[in-house]
């Protein structure tokens, strides 16, 4: 049975604006002099009287509190409540003794008074009649958000939302909800189309409304954007969205004209398709292809004196480049851009060297760079010169709180503040998606040489766009193809096999290999107990590397060999329970000491620092992302905390709340493992759906691997994805918006050339 217990507010202890949650002391109650009360509540009011619904509980450490499950809020009855509340600092500008004052003046009309006639506050000494005038006005401010985030809670919308919703719209918020609650998922970052929708439903607007439909039709567009899209085929994005909406699709087509004039989607006809982009990302490739055309200077240098430097640079290295490598290095003296592709062993970071080289004998100052901190690291190891993030070179600030998803983040560098160098090499391009290339090209200025590097056989990046594919297959930029094989990779069968898996050729699994094996076992469970053996006893004296550094691949999440399963049982086997280690559990996932974990997703606000000897700060900055990994060091309970430490040596700290951005990385996602490379992959394949299973997941798998790449499980699932060319297919655009730019300068010289003639 609940009981009930009134008093007033004495002070809050402590207050969560994101849930209301609230611990607070009560005064003036029946029971005791003070009691503890804690509970979720919409607007808590220092100093207020309150009736509260709940029960009394025994906290082990806090003692007797009362568990509140309502709060109703009781006008101060007396002239001692009304003193009270007002001079608990609730209303800005009235203190203890004025409270006094204004309570002997008006005696038990006070509350009347001041809700409503406060202007008579004024007769009070002390208070001018525009003071008056401020008090109602925040009088009236704090009843009215008090009623709105009350009605906003009938919605299930929470307090920090709520608070948001408030903030935007005033008194307006009613009528706002009333007529068209979608407008809320435009303008509130935190409001997507399923809660305007869970909002309108409620309210009873029906299911064909036309602001449903149009909000509706912009959400389905954003959703196909996670899924790397840059536009969807108008029959797809309306049989799409008339599943999302439980809509005919017939209803769609009178509103694409509207969501054009309002400038939220652009139609673009393809052939006899016509394509419907969400406008930003129309932009973001139209203004991408603008600036690499920007970019793409010819400078023409004195081929022979080219040549000698390259003789020169040969004789200092003590390597031989081939034609290919030699063209990539002139091409590089003689444009503003070039794009270097090519696959595994091909010679691309001899090239990238000798690129290097060559623009230092010229004086010139060089940045490089590559989209994830591996990456970045590998670079470093592999040339010999610091390689940062793309975020850290573009100088990412915190992003605000209240930015948009989808809006571009803050860095530092931009069109305004450009990056002062003059010549930059980006690696591991297949990674970079379309919001990354386009910040990146908007901190280049025209005379800068920026080089490319990547393989476009690689999987395409996580975020929306086919960037470095589109590029190439736009024809309109210098690409030098890397394809010959090196006779040191030449030797190395994960070289060899990843060259036959992107041709379609079979892999021969007879395992007189070195370092590509086989081990052929049909049941998960069975696969599972090999892949643990090997990461414990075989592969770490073979490979010369620590458990940690054998990374596990599998395409999938969920099954019998997904991730989510994979983790928990190598978690057990690789990082058991012991009692000196703490542990934390955060929904499904228990974390623990010493655990490899991966953060999943972009936190451009998170602290970290890279710690030098005695624990003295070497370097700090914000932001980690998606795909970064570490080992979590430290799990603080008294301070719920957790620490973990980044293969780079950044050093960051998560809240608890925090802790659902990491996931166990014993086992990750090949897509996860992009950019990444690792001393002995193993590869568990048994079954998947067949969108998943294909030629190009197998090829970046086999491809992540520097010493030894090990398949457990069925031949029969290996040979079929080689043969498996289909991939999902992904709608970008940037190749088309790069060929129209050059056909329309080809048409403006026409017509300048006819006027001059």
């Amino acid at each position: 049975m609940s009981e009930s217990i009134t008093g007033y507010i004495d002070h809050i202890i402590f207050r969560n604006e994101d849930n209301g949650y609230t611990v607070m002391v009560l005064k003036g109650g029946s029971e005791e002099d003070e009691l503890t009360c804690v509970g979720s509540f919409p607007v808590v009011t220092q100093g207020a009287s309150v009736e509260l619904e709940g029960n009394f509980t025994q906290h082990p450490v806090y003692g007797k509190q009362f568990q509140a499950v309502r709060l109703t809020e009781k006008m101060p009855e007396d002239a001692l409540a009304m003193e009270r509340y007002l001079g608990s600092g609730a209303i800005k500008g009235i203190g203890a003794a004025l409270a006094g004052r204004i309570v002997r003046h008006f005696g038990d009309d006070t509350f009347q008074i001041v809700e409503n006639e406060p202007e008579r506050l004024s007769e009070v000494k002390g208070i001018s009649e525009k003071k008056a005038r401020e008090i109602a006005m925040q009088i009236a401010e704090k009843s009215d958000m008090r009623k709105a985030m009350m009605f906003l809670q009938k919605y299930g919308i929470s307090l920090n939302l709520g608070a948001k919703i408030y903030q935007k719209y005033g008194d307006s918020v009613y009528s706002v909800l009333q007529e068209n609650p979608y407008r809320l998922a435009d303008d509130i970052s935190g409001v997507g189309f399923k809660i305007a929708d869970e909002i309108a439903y409620r309210i009873g607007i029906h299911t064909d409304s036309d602001y449903r439909i149009k909000s509706g039709m912009v959400y389905t567009l954003l959703q196909a954007t996670g899924e790397g899209h840059v536009y969807l085929p108008k029959d797809e994005l309306f049989q799409r969205a008339a599943e999302l909406l439980g809509v005919d699709s017939s209803y769609m087509e009178k509103h694409l004209v509207d969501l054009a004039m309002d400038r939220k989607i652009v139609q673009k006809e393809q052939g006899d398709q016509i394509l419907i982009y969400p406008a930003q990302y129309y932009y973001l490739e139209l203004n991408t292809a603008r600036m690499l055309r920007e970019l793409d200077i010819f400078c023409p240098e004195d081929e022979k004196i080219v040549e000698r430097r390259i003789v020169q640079i040969e004789k200092e290295t003590g390597t031989v480049l081939d034609e290919m490598q030699k063209k990539a290095v002139q091409e590089a003296a003689g444009h503003g851009l070039l794009i270097l592709t090519g696959g595994p062993g091909t010679g691309k970071t001899t090239t990238i060297n000798a690129i290097i080289r060559y623009f230092e004998g010229e004086g010139a100052e060089i940045r490089l760079a590559a989209p994830t901190g591996r990456a970045a690291k590998r670079m470093t190891e592999a040339t010999g010169y610091e390689a940062q993030t793309i975020h850290r070179l573009l100088e990412l600030s915190g992003m605000p709180e209240d930015d948009r998803e989808g809006q571009p983040i803050h860095f530092e560098r931009n069109a305004e503040n450009p990056l002062e160098t003059d010549v930059i090499i980006i690696d591991e391009m297949s990674m970079v998606d379309i919001h990354l290339i386009h910040s990146l090209l908007m901190a280049v200025t025209a005379g800068t040489r920026l080089i490319l590097v990547g393989d476009e056989n690689q999987l395409p990046s996580v975020g929306p766009g086919n960037v470095l594919r589109d590029i190439i297959r736009s024809g309109q930029f210098p690409v030098v193809e890397l394809k010959k094989i090196f006779r040191q990779a030449s030797e190395s069968d994960i070289v060899v096999n990843a060259h036959k898996i992107n041709k379609g050729e079979q892999v021969e699994i007879n395992n007189k290999s070195r370092d590509f094996f086989f081990l052929k076992r049909y049941d998960a469970d069975i696969i599972i107990r090999v892949v643990i053996a090997l990461i414990q006893e075989k592969l770490p004296r073979y490979v010369d590397a620590k458990p940690y550094e054998i990374q596990v691949l599998t395409p999938m999440r969920k099954g019998l060999l997904g991730v989510e399963r994979l983790n928990q049982i190598l978690q057990r086997y690789l990082n058991p329970p012991d009692e000196k280690k703490k542990e934390k559990e955060i929904g499904q996932r228990l974390f623990r000491e010493g655990d490899k974990v991966m953060q999943v997703k972009n936190n451009y606000q998170l602290e970290w620092e890279i710690l030098g000897r005695y624990k003295i700060p070497v370097d700090k900055g914000v932001g980690v992302f998606n795909g970064d990994t570490g080992i979590m060091t430290e799990i603080n309970e008294f301070a719920e905390t957790a620490t973990v430490e980044f293969e780079d040596g950044r050093q960051a700290e998560y809240s608890f709340k925090q802790l659902e951005e990491l996931e166990l990385a014993y086992a990750v996602t090949i897509h996860k493992s992009q950019g990444s490379e690792y001393p002995a992959v193993i590869l568990p394949i048994l079954s998947g759906p067949r969108m998943l299973m294909n030629r190009n997941l197998l090829y970046t798998a086999v491809t992540r691997a520097r010493k030894c790449v090990t398949v457990v499980g069925s031949e029969t699932t290996f040979a079929e994805m080689i043969r498996n060319e289909k991939q999902q297919q992904r709608y970008s655009s940037l190749d088309r918006r790069i060929r129209e730019l050059d056909e329309s300068e080809q048409k403006e010289s026409a017509i300048g050339e006819k006027g001059l003639s």
